[in-house]
């Protein structure tokens, strides 16, 4: 923060002044001497409680040829499908209105978990089979009309982008650091501080995915080798994040200057947590970039930091 200040104080009042300010602001940051900002400002509603265990999706039903779509987990905010046919090329897509999401599905029995991030209303599964380039033909679908548990149900748990279950390294870490968190601002400027000073950027690999398509992060691999790429850094956020029972959002999208595709996460907690770097407000989404904050030298990739346009949400 930078301020002029005018008038006839004298400068040893003025000295006062910033140093009064300088203690206010520790203060309210709650900062131990541990590497924190010392612009940093956290303040929160409710006392911080951890989630007291990771809810992972089960597949109910066996895989078949055809693929098999189980609606069994809507209200909390999923839907898993399963095929086994691996000698054709499969999709699942998932469509609300006119937007639609399309993965791709295993054809060797894996379940597939994919969140309902459009909110609630009526949705259409289908399992689709490659016929030729971009040509899929329906093997099987499904419509439901989904009403969820809560806005937050599909960010609070893991998916085919955010993978980890109770024996998750990223888990344990995530239980680890916001152990002493007294509330959610704490325990996001935690997770968040965490990644960005152990995850390193990984340029030669985002060289190498710029323009493909297809990839899937995994947190606790991303924790190991410490280090990656936007997505990585979204993912690993996002699977610490829920696993302590903070909503949040991966969002892949585009960033300024040059629209490149890019990655991050939203936060939803009951207070705000202000850095130089990040601002989380109160009882709404909030972006977080823990790539940019980590490697805003890499702008080529990372983008800028300043202008975001949403595509999907995760």
């Amino acid at each position: 923060m930078t301020a002029r200040l005018l008038g006839i104080a004298s400068k040893g009042a003025l000295l006062g002044a910033c140093l009064a300010l300088s203690l206010a602001l520790a203060a309210c940051a709650g900062d131990d001497g541990d590497g924190g900002n010392g612009s940093e400002s956290i303040t929160t509603g409710e006392p911080f409680v951890a989630a007291a265990s990771v809810h992972v999706p089960q597949m109910q039903g066996s895989a078949t040829e055809t693929g098999t779509i189980d609606l069994s987990g809507i209200s909390r905010g999923y839907v898993c499908v399963a095929a086994q046919n691996s000698d054709a090329r499969l999709k699942f897509q998932v469509a609300k209105d006119e937007m639609s999401y399309n993965y791709d599905l295993p054809g060797d029995g894996t379940p597939l978990v994919v969140p309902l991030s459009m909110g609630e209303g009526t949705y259409r599964f289908r399992v689709m089979q490659n016929t030729s380039g971009n040509n899929y033909v329906e093997l099987s679908a499904q419509s439901c009309d989904v009403v969820l548990e809560s806005e937050f149900a599909p960010f609070l748990i893991p998916n085919v982008y955010c993978d980890f279950t109770e024996n998750s390294q990223c888990v344990a870490q995530a239980r680890k650091l916001t152990a002493s968190a007294q509330n959610q601002g704490d325990a996001v400027a935690a997770i968040c501080d965490y990644v960005v000073k152990n995850i390193a950027y990984e340029t030669e690999k985002a060289s190498q995915l710029k323009d493909a398509s297809g990839y899937v992060p995994n947190p606790d691999e991303t924790l190991a080798s410490g280090t990656g790429i936007c997505f990585d850094y979204a993912s690993l956020g996002a699977a610490m994040l829920r696993s302590v029972g903070i909503p949040c959002k991966i969002i892949t999208g585009y960033v300024s200057p040059e629209d490149i595709y890019h990655a991050w996460i939203m936060v939803y907690i009951d207070g705000t947590w202000k850095t130089g770097e990040f601002s989380v407000d109160r009882d709404t989404w909030s972006r977080v970039d823990l790539t940019f904050a980590a490697s805003s030298k890499e702008e080529g990739l990372v983008g800028d930091g300043k202008t975001y346009t949403d595509r999907y949400v995760y």
